[in-house]
């Protein structure tokens, strides 16, 4: 440990620079408009699989992110803005994930009919306690719950043919900037539910002559989202350990709606870079609490994750912040549910 303490700039920087996420330029997911059914664009995966539940027959669901690609750094391009501007609803969460949200919006004009749904909405969102996260501090404290948040790509450079995404959404803070505010809603189910309810309600906003088909296909939603928060409230309530460490700072939602404390490597945008000392920080925590796994995620690098854990004597194990599925998920037919079950599995194993 002497030596990775005294070397920790030297090995950490060049490690976390190739923090390398499968996103890039890629092209969107695609999908056409059609005729005779409620054309909805959605920004990402889970709000794409909520929808698609929800809308069922009555309704063609296209997702902008492709599969295999993390959101954070992802950015649409112009041809996205204009089939979206073709569509009765654009979904997307807010509460700053998408940094693009504001360009985009104002790219489709004022003419254009879709309506645009924050789809986060209602939920009792997790807020910074004041540093924006530049420095990407992430010590002990600057790693739980209600820690200081990373920006989510306001300083990312964008191909020619993207859409800038300098703006900020921000409509649900108030004065709070939206890089003050923790994204990830989706990762707890009971803010899925939330989610869920504002997604039926737009649905029967635009196309209120099949609301009895929204309501009844939300209500199957819904049942299974609460099967699924009831099944983490008892299997968490009874872990020993409380303490979780983690790759990205995703997890705030459900850490603080089943009573655990995450410490995260990197901030809640899994490309920022933490520093030396933080990690030395991070080992000797997990030491001192006989933490048993370090947690990374499937969409980004786990480098740093199997650094940590190297250096604390430790294993890793996944916890997925469900934000896209990878292609290989996809072929097994998995969903927000298979994958929130493997949470569930791999949070017990780490909480023992």
């Amino acid at each position: 440990m002497a030596l990775y303490i005294k070397r920790g700039l030297k090995l950490i920087f060049p490690l976390a620079a190739v923090l390398v996420l499968m996103v890039g330029c890629g092209k969107s997911a695609g999908g056409e408009i059609v005729e005779g059914k409620v054309n909805v664009v959605t920004s990402f995966y889970p709000i794409y699989e909520f929808a698609t539940a929800i809308g069922g027959e009555d309704a063609n669901v296209i997702n902008l992110l492709p599969v295999g690609v993390e959101p954070h750094d992802w950015t649409p391009r112009s041809q996205d803005i204009l089939n979206t501007s073709k569509a009765q609803l654009f979904l997307y969460n807010g509460a700053g994930l998408e940094g693009w949200a504001p360009n985009f919006l104002k790219g489709m004009g004022k003419d254009a009919a879709v309506k645009t749904v924050e789809v986060s909405q209602g939920i009792d969102l997790i807020y910074a306690e004041g540093d924006d996260g530049h420095d990407h501090g992430h010590g002990d404290e600057g790693t739980e719950t209600e820690a200081t948040h990373e920006e989510h790509g306001a300083d990312e450079e964008h191909h020619d043919e993207e859409v800038g995404g300098d703006g900020a959404d921000s409509s649900q803070a108030g004065d709070v900037p939206a890089h003050h505010i923790d994204p990830h809603t989706w990762v707890s189910p009971k803010s899925a539910k939330i989610i869920a309810e504002n997604i039926k309600n737009s649905y029967i906003e635009v196309d209120p002559a099949h609301k009895e088909n929204y309501e009844a296909r939300y209500t199957e939603l819904s049942q299974k989202l609460d099967a699924l928060d009831a099944k983490f409230t008892e299997e968490l309530s009874k872990t020993a350990k409380k303490e979780i460490v983690v790759s990205h700072q995703a997890f705030g939602y459900l850490c603080r709606d089943y009573g655990l404390t995450q410490h995260a490597i990197m901030g809640l945008s899994p490309e920022a870079e933490p520093r030396a000392q933080d990690l030395v920080a991070l080992s000797k925590m997990v030491k001192e609490e006989d933490i048993k796994y370090i947690f990374f995620e499937e969409l980004v690098s786990d480098k740093l994750a199997k650094t940590l854990a190297g250096e604390a004597g430790v294993e890793t194990l996944v916890l997925n912040p469900v934000e896209g599925l990878t292609k290989e998920q996809q072929k097994a037919g998995d969903n927000y549910f298979t994958l929130m079950e493997n949470n569930l599995q791999n949070l017990i194993l780490a909480l023992q």
